[in-house]
């Protein structure tokens, strides 16, 4: 009697999506760090190989071209065999590649070991979306979905200053041989807790099973449907509409709003990883910052990237009800008038590290939302894809932008560099208006 007793009050309890969530964070700050600690090291890489800014840049691109390459045929491989399979082999080749960075003696093997990079870890991003789309209900994937894409902006905050220390205690070599060992821990954590879905897994209990797969508490009746309410005239400037849900592979290419989404992300993605890629080296270089103050600056916009993306997540799930496109303008509009404003930026570390902590905040407010808007016009089943089409076109974006920026910079300087930066991000507002706003109940958000 006792021992039913605990069980009951066990199935109660479990909240176990939450420890999933959690292995996500950490799952993606390691993937993130292995990427982000490229852009700490540029000046020295510079020096040992002799390298231009068209050279880096280039270097820098070949992850995402690799990261691009791989996101499509990843979507279907997981459409068909699932994540657990595949996603261990990826995290484990990607601390391998990082672990390759720090071996290499030439300039073509460190474009060898990022393209290499980018291969390995491009399944990553859609291995963990399609675990959020299948363990939280849709009134909390947004809040998921946030916190999921406020890991990848943790690493970037935590790793400028964890490098500088490492390059000055060890060398830069080190930063990536150190780099690579937390993926072969959280890898074999992944097999032994995560499950492709909720209902294998031993630690789901039959009332949270029931809540993730409706979107409703277990003991609600079923006429306590809940329908999103109106927001009378912003549903007209976000064109909300209760679509058919894309449920194959045809309606997925042929849809416009995948494409929107795809191309918007293009921009932002590069914005992004242009700021993770060159920041550094512009605080050393035209600041002439040390490389521990350098460290500590260059963190700012990654936390305010972090508390821009939890921020914008709830928002998204809490206030606007599940709508995506509010904060996604948002996004792109203010982040235009930030860009343009960092040709200004004050010498001052305190000031420039607020003013950089702000344009994370305003960049990511809608960031996560480019990720989670496939879940509202997808099945369950064709999301993987739908993901991959769009982190395919934000990953050529990310190759595309610190490329750019390395031909700037050896043509002109860098108020171009912010000038082209606010371009980018005014075409993400321009084209987020050519995409509807989904919308559903949470009975029909199911399928």
């Amino acid at each position: 009697m006792q021992t039913a007793t605990l069980q009951t009050q066990v199935e109660k309890k479990s909240s176990f999506r939450w420890v999933i969530l959690l292995m996500i964070f950490i799952v993606y700050t390691i993937a993130g760090a292995d990427r982000a600690n490229i852009g700490v090291v540029i000046p020295y890489i510079k020096k040992d190989f002799g390298l231009t800014n068209t050279d880096i840049g280039s270097m820098a691109s070949l992850f995402y071209i690799g990261y691009a390459l791989i996101q499509i045929p990843t979507g279907y491989l997981f459409s068909k065999f699932g994540v657990s399979k595949l996603f261990g082999i990826s995290m484990l080749l990607t601390s391998a590649a990082t672990w390759f960075i720090g071996t290499t003696s030439s300039a073509l093997g460190l474009k060898f070991a990022r393209v290499l990079l980018g291969l390995a870890e491009g399944p990553i991003p859609v291995a963990l979306l399609t675990t959020i789309n299948r363990w939280f209900p849709p009134q909390e994937k947004g809040t998921a979905t946030g916190v999921y894409m406020s890991s990848i902006k943790f690493a970037p905050a935590l790793v400028p200053p964890l490098c500088a220390w490492i390059i000055v205690t060890l060398g830069w070599r080190e930063v990536f041989y150190l780099f690579a060992l937390p993926g072969f821990i959280i890898t074999a954590l992944w097999w032994c807790l995560v499950k492709d879905k909720p209902e294998d897994s031993r630690f789901v209990s039959k009332s949270e099973l029931e809540y993730i797969q409706s979107g409703k508490p277990a003991a609600a009746q079923p006429t306590q449907s809940k329908k999103r309410s109106s927001l009378g005239w912003l549903d007209k400037i976000i064109r909300t509409k209760k679509p058919a849900l894309l449920d194959t592979n045809k309606k997925v290419f042929l849809s416009w709003d995948i494409w929107a989404c795809a191309f918007g992300y293009f921009f932002m993605v590069g914005i992004v990883y242009a700021i993770m890629t060159w920041v550094p080296t512009y605080l050393v270089t035209v600041k002439k910052y040390t490389i521990m103050k350098m460290g500590f600056v260059a963190s700012a916009p990654w936390i305010g990237a972090i508390i821009g993306n939890l921020v914008g997540g709830y928002l998204s799930d809490k206030v606007f009800d599940k709508r995506r496109k509010p904060l996604m303008l948002v996004t792109g509009l203010a982040t235009t008038f930030m860009m343009y404003a960092l040709i200004s930026t004050p010498n001052d570390p305190f000031l420039l590290g607020l003013m950089l902590m702000l344009a994370g905040i305003l960049l990511n407010l809608g960031y996560s939302a480019f990720l989670a808007y496939p879940m509202g016009i997808a099945t369950k089943e064709k999301c993987p894809l739908a993901t991959s089409v769009v982190n395919f076109w934000g990953s050529l974006g990310g190759a595309f932008a610190p490329y750019a920026v390395g031909v700037i910079l050896d043509n002109y300087n860098w108020d171009m560099v912010f000038t082209f930066l606010a371009a980018s991000a005014f075409m993400t507002f321009l084209i987020l208006f050519t995409m509807i706003e989904p919308i559903e109940d949470y009975e029909e958000a199911k399928s």
